[in-house]
């Protein structure tokens, strides 16, 4: 029996986007702003889960889920609520789950649509047409009694192909939305898997706000979508799918680059201050650049640790001057 491949084509276009996306990589992995910053983590986080489920038109804004994350009340549909704890839970646990075990792949649906569709965390028992956001009719989804063995299928294509991860994982998206195995949650849950297959490339992808990208071109998503469906293959999707996660890399080399021109002006002021002064408190350090309590520990003890600067006991507080 020859062996199941989702038909496709490594055109120019993807090669070269891979080329580049390889490239950006290397980039922001060389500077651990990304990886270091619990803020920017949490902000991206929350950006991608956001981005997600507003392509599935939920309503709540980005200033609402914010602040169903820091448990204020919010005034909003309460499926929408649900909706996103629900996604911002599997999120988070993005790292524990198996992108090649279909089990994982349930269970990540079962907490998708907790409390929200009655098949959570089952494979749909009915037939289903996929539609865009106006209601226009893409596909019909696989039969229902040949969903386990085809999402098995594309999963150990995905996982023993020698197509990079890359290209194979905007593969895997597409055929994961033609399979539509789901009742509802397969936008969702797609998206979801697609992250946690780039972040097993790459574990800087798994705060990658890549959805807040397609959610910006939603139009051009589901164009791609037709585009594949009319020719047969996910070639056109996957193209759209690397320009998407080749501009969400830009995004975040740039954000990275930022940061880390504001830190090094941070240490500047703070040098010619210490110059004039010979030493600084915490207190002093928070008047002089206008931050936290936390904030201005937090930066004096990334100096301490580069050796910039040496802390020194002074009765009840410690305070801090430049090295020679």
């Amino acid at each position: 029996m020859k062996p199941y491949q989702p038909p496709f084509t490594v055109t120019p276009e993807i090669l070269s986007l891979a080329v580049e996306i390889g490239e950006l990589v290397g980039q922001i992995n060389s500077s651990s702003t990304l990886s270091s910053s619990p803020v920017l983590r949490r902000t991206n986080r929350i950006r991608s889960v956001y981005s997600s489920l507003a392509i599935e038109q939920n309503t709540l804004s980005i200033s609402q889920v914010t602040d169903v994350l820091n448990g204020k009340r919010v005034i909003a549909p309460p499926k929408d609520i649900a909706e996103f704890k629900n996604a911002y839970e599997i999120y988070e646990h993005l790292e524990e789950l198996d992108p090649f075990d279909a089990d994982d792949l349930l269970k990540a649906h079962g907490i998708m649509v907790r409390g929200l569709v009655n098949e959570a965390g089952e494979y749909r028992s009915g037939n289903v047409g996929v539609v865009d956001s106006k209601g226009n009719i893409l596909h019909f989804g696989t039969l229902p009694q040949y969903i386990p063995d085809m999402v098995e299928k594309l999963l150990n294509w995905v996982k023993n192909s020698d197509v990079p991860m890359l290209i194979k994982s905007c593969v895997f998206h597409y055929e994961f939305e033609v399979i539509h195995p789901f009742a509802d949650g397969n936008g969702r849950v797609g998206r979801l898997w697609h992250t946690l297959l780039l972040s097993k490339w790459q574990p800087v992808f798994a705060w990658l706000p890549v959805e807040s990208i397609i959610h910006d071109r939603q139009a051009q998503y589901y164009e791609a979508i037709n585009a594949s469906n009319n020719n047969a293959d996910a070639t056109a999707f996957v193209a759209f799918m690397l320009n998407a996660i080749k501009t969400a890399i830009i995004e975040a080399v740039d954000i990275s680059e930022a940061l880390i021109r504001a830190k090094e002006d941070r240490w500047e002021t703070t040098k010619k201050w210490l110059e004039k002064h010979k030493s600084l408190r915490n207190s002093d350090l928070q008047k002089l650049l206008g931050i936290s309590t936390a904030t201005a520990s937090r930066l004096l003890r990334e100096w301490t640790d580069e050796g910039k600067i040496i802390r020194e006991r002074k009765g009840s507080y410690w305070t801090y001057r430049l090295r020679k």
